[in-house]
């Protein structure tokens, strides 16, 4: 029985599962893939038009130096600074400090960084990411962890794990401080981290799990790795990570990727895929990825998902260089990433999840060429 608040798992098939996240914003059916909203907006798409997304992904990093706390604070949060009465996710923010290389310096107190928008020095510690995120008032927040990229060596990979280690101890004793934002109850997810190596996850889980997160997310995947050695990963995350709690895999988002992560137990993912191809013309759907600017599709009246506009119009919109094409494809592409995930969930609860997978998965990852 649920409390209203946290997660219940309603039907599983394999390690494929249903569930349902409980937040202060409201219920999440889960598996659920998550369109990212990097400063509190989708890319060239009003959000208020996306009423079959259950929650949005909003940076921590980004909202941290814009607006900035003092904004969002006066506005009260988050949700209300943006408009957005469903669940948040933030990231701790520190994927984003690691990939300034250049800019930052790592330490056991935190990372020092410097600002890609003004040059000026700040210091992220696993405590401080857990206040901005408090200030923002998402409902679910991520620790801070230290993701290191692919490939890495070994004493590279064990560095960052001790690191994200401490640093999960230090965010979880601050957040069970004041598990609450504007009033209302907030969920802290813990993040396991090893790469690609099966000892390194299993050693990142047994020294995370006695922390006991509200959920659990898998870091450090779809950095650059094949999907040859992502898939294993995955699975074997399913099979370490609680069944009551919910399971995020961070940052990953081809509709291969996410039908595989769903097979392995997961319940949500990410990704900017979905929004950033959008606005280079690539268009997703069952029968596989398009590139709409291609000559083959001037006269092709064929419509697409949401609204009905005609690959031919959008077409002619990416020739013309006129801004509402980023609209119209980022809607066809957030709707069916998003019909995807529904339609997973439909057959778990069927039962033939794993044989509409395997039916599915090759036209998905199809690409159409056409002349250019």
């Amino acid at each position: 029985m649920h409390t209203g608040f946290g997660f219940s798992l309603i039907a599983e098939e394999g390690s494929a599962r249903v569930g349902v996240l409980y937040t202060a914003h409201g219920e999440v059916p889960t598996p659920v893939f998550m369109p990212v909203a990097t400063h509190g907006a989708l890319r060239a798409f009003p959000h208020h038009l996306l009423p079959q997304a259950p929650l949005l992904l909003a940076n921590t990093y980004h909202l941290y130096l814009r607006p900035g706390m003092d904004i969002l604070e006066e506005a009260g949060g988050l949700h209300r600074f943006m408009g957005w009465e469903r669940p948040i996710l933030t990231d701790s923010g520190g994927y984003q400090v690691f990939s300034l290389a250049q800019r930052r310096s790592l330490s056991e107190e935190g990372v020092l960084f410097k600002s890609h928008v003004d040059g000026s020095l700040h210091l992220l510690t696993p405590e401080k990411a857990v206040a901005i995120q408090r200030c923002i008032g998402s409902d679910i927040q991520m620790v801070l962890d230290v993701c290191p990229p692919y490939p890495a060596s070994e004493g590279e990979m064990w560095e960052a794990l001790d690191l994200t280690h401490k640093w999960a101890r230090r965010a979880r004793f601050s957040f069970l401080e004041n598990p609450f934002a504007y009033g209302y109850p907030v969920l802290q997810f813990g993040i396991v981290q090893g790469g690609v190596d099966v000892h390194l996850r299993r050693a990142s889980w047994e020294a995370l799990q006695a922390l006991e997160f509200e959920g659990w997310a898998v870091g450090g995947l779809a950095v650059g790795e094949p999907f040859e050695l992502r898939a294993p990963i995955l699975h074997l995350m399913g099979t370490l990570l609680p069944k009551e709690k919910p399971r995020y895999v961070m940052g990953l988002g081809t509709p291969r990727d996410i039908l595989e992560a769903i097979a392995a137990g997961m319940d949500m993912m990410d990704c900017v895929l979905p929004t950033r191809n959008a606005r280079h013309g690539l268009l997703y759907s069952w029968e596989g990825i398009r590139n709409i600017k291609n000559h083959c599709y001037r006269n092709d009246f064929t419509p697409l998902m949401p609204w009905g506009y005609t690959r031919a119009y959008l077409h002619h919109l990416f020739r013309v260089e006129d801004p509402l094409a980023l609209v119209i494809a980022t809607a066809a592409n957030l709707y069916f990433f998003l019909d995807l995930v529904r339609e997973a969930r439909q057959h778990i609860l069927l039962g033939d999840f794993h044989l509409w997978r395997k039916e599915r998965v090759e036209p998905l990852m199809q690409r159409h060429r056409g002349t250019s």
